[in-house]
């Protein structure tokens, strides 16, 4: 498994706890922080001394709440930071404010800390910097909106996560526990590791290089190859949607087969999943773009009917949840 490589191995020489400061953003996303928190904590639990010791922190210090309107205390940021590592957690908008962090990125790797950006916060930190930006990774959801916006980055690696040397990116969601027990193994036993994915259920560590499901385009969701294939072709033509005829006979398969792998697998039909897949993705380009409404329906392979269509799924019109998403961007900023 690829790891974190830190700037000590194993434990401190006085045998105090590594220090690791954990940034959030207003709105930050709870899945990630506990992918963090979590596994930093079982670490302690089954290690003979604690290995690790967390300051939960922010720009302003103060009470900050999660999407899922979880939150908590923090202190401010320190001027000059003592953490041997920082995670910044991303909060669903890589345009948030809180997210333009260069010169607190720069003063941690000042003093040789390792800095490890999720999601959003990576997106932010590869849109900042345009000179390696194709060399870190996102969120395939962040990835597609660098796309969309011409930004360097969005031709980028769909990895789960990339190390160079001093800045971790990461996908974030559920990679942040791949991401922390990969930091934690620079300081306890392969064995000591495994016990504490174990604990946490957390069946199998993915390696950093290990791409995305979805925006990797490395599916194995079903176990079916053929079905599976079949969706990696559906992900492919978004915008110039192939006629089901055409993907059955790349995947080398007959249609009525097909249809039974959607029903046993997926209980859909080809056809309605295809329209879904493409609903959704034009869902993300909504809310995390500026694209208009008929430019995302064009984006999506709907050239007609896209705001019906949207409606009859989402029960929403795409213009009432691109306002929705405004104003509750202008309350979060204004809070």
């Amino acid at each position: 498994m690829t790891g974190v490589t830190p700037k000590l191995l194993n434990q401190r020489a006085s045998g105090d706890p590594w220090r690791v400061d954990i940034v959030v953003a207003e709105g930050f996303v709870l899945v990630e922080l506990s992918g963090v928190v979590e596994v930093l904590r079982m670490a302690n639990r089954i290690s003979p001394a604690p290995l690790f010791d967390w300051t939960y922190r922010s720009r302003t210090g103060g009470y900050v709440t999660s999407l899922a309107g979880l939150g908590m205390d923090t202190e401010t940021l320190a001027e000059r930071p003592d953490a041997d590592y920082v995670f910044v957690i991303g909060n669903s908008d890589s345009d948030h404010p809180e997210l333009s962090l260069g010169g607190v990125i720069k003063t941690y790797t000042y003093r040789r800390a390792k800095v490890l950006l999720l999601s959003e916060a990576a997106s932010r930190y590869i849109s900042e910097n345009p000179e390696d930006s194709d060399a870190h990774t996102t969120h395939w959801e962040n990835r597609a909106v660098l796309q969309e916006r011409g930004e360097p980055g969005g031709d980028g690696t769909y990895a789960l996560a990339v190390d160079d040397g001093r800045i971790v990116t990461c996908a974030g969601m559920e990679s942040a526990v791949d991401l922390t027990l990969g930091l934690v193994g620079n300081h306890m036993s392969a064995a000591g590791v495994m016990t504490a994915a174990d604990i946490l259920l957390h069946e199998k560590i993915r390696d950093f290089k290990t791409l995305q499901p979805f925006g990797g385009k490395r599916l194995t969701m079903t176990g079916d190859k053929e079905l599976d294939q079949c969706i990696e072709l559906m992900q492919s033509h978004m915008e110039d949607p192939r006629p089901i005829s055409d993907l059955v006979e790349q995947v080398g398969i007959s249609s009525r087969s097909l249809e039974r792998r959607f029903h046993r697998h997926l209980n859909t039909t080809p056809n309605t999943y295809y329209r879904e897949l493409r609903l959704n993705w034009a869902n993300n380009l909504l809310l995390n773009t500026t694209l208009t409404v008929r430019e995302i329906g064009m984006a999506c392979g709907f050239p007609n009917g896209f705001s019906s269509l949207y409606r009859s799924f989402f029960g929403v019109t795409p213009t009432a949840i691109r306002q929705k998403k405004r104003t509750t961007g202008r309350r979060s900023q204004q809070a």
